[in-house]
């Protein structure tokens, strides 16, 4: 399976340009799209998921031209946005059953048969009678995905799925996603280089509306090898070190310093060791241009 997108750009009536001629390629398995918010990433999910028109360029999922034979696509479509509403008092239960309706599983039989699947999968079938209103950050999430399955998708949209979840329910939610990104296409859209790192085999990074680089996890940290280097300092001296560094992150620590790091090709200065690179420096990286 590939989904291919072509020179596609879109401008809002404001005049921002969300999707700025962008090319890109996706196989199957999970692909995290990463970028901070404001990037363009949900403008280009809306897209994908024929939620809105873009004013130029080609989406073509396998043999499908996306923009011209929308519904072909949204019959093998999975799609949880960043907020989704759901009816009061109603349980899960039976709104997945409507839900099953509305993608047009028409038998009975057969709805009982895939709501009982997703709720299994996605670890809900326990509270299967609750509303879900009722639910929690992470069930609510989990519930977006019970839905998306519903019609058994091969092209799956996540966009920010994580944001606002305890740590526990994100792993669950994680959890769930693994199981179901083996054998489709799966585009995780997220701000969090974590979520990235822990799920997904391809990614690439997007701001203002373009991919500044699409690659793996372990070949963009090879690439910057022995170029991320750390300093403890006084946190006094940051606006002096970023002056003078192309510095990627700084932490406080408990003393009071702050630890930095600085992207450059060979050590900066004495006082500098040599680090271990990680996703985030390959995410602030490619943001701030310095490769």
């Amino acid at each position: 399976m590939k989904l291919v997108i072509s020179e596609l750009t879109k401008t809002y009536n404001n005049g921002v340009k969300a999707i700025d001629n962008l090319n890109l390629e996706i196989e199957t398995g999970m692909f995290g799209l990463l970028g901070p918010n404001g990037a363009g990433k949900s403008s280009l999910m809306r897209t994908i998921a024929t939620l809105q028109n873009p004013d130029n360029g080609s989406i073509f999922f396998n043999e499908i031209n996306v923009l011209q034979d929308q519904m072909s696509l949204r019959k093998i479509l999975g799609y949880l946005p960043q907020e989704f509403g759901v009816y009061p008092k109603v349980s899960a239960e039976e709104l997945l059953d409507y839900i099953a309706t509305l993608k047009g599983i028409a038998s009975k039989k057969d709805r009982n048969k895939i709501v009982e699947e997703v709720l299994h999968l996605t670890n809900l079938f326990e509270v299967r009678k609750k509303h879900v209103s009722g639910y929690s950050g992470g069930m609510k999430q989990r519930f977006g995905i019970a839905q998306l399955l519903l019609n058994n998708p091969k092209l799956i949209i996540v966009d920010e799925p994580t944001a606002g979840l305890d740590p526990e329910e994100r792993n669950r939610f994680l959890n769930v996603l693994r199981e179901i990104g083996t054998n489709n296409i799966v585009i995780f859209s997220t701000h969090i280089v974590d979520d990235v790192k822990e799920l997904c085999t391809n990614l690439a990074i997007m701001n203002d509306g373009k991919i500044l680089k699409k690659t793996t996890p372990t070949e963009s940290i090879k690439e910057i090898e022995n170029k991320i280097w750390t300093l403890k300092t006084d946190r006094n001296e940051l606006e002096k070190i970023e002056a003078e560094h192309k510095v990627l992150s700084s932490n406080f620590n408990e003393d009071n310093s702050i630890s930095i790091r600085v992207f450059a090709e060979t050590k900066p200065s004495k006082n500098f060791e040599k680090t271990i690179p990680n996703l985030e420096d390959v995410y602030f990286v490619a943001l701030k241009s310095y490769l």
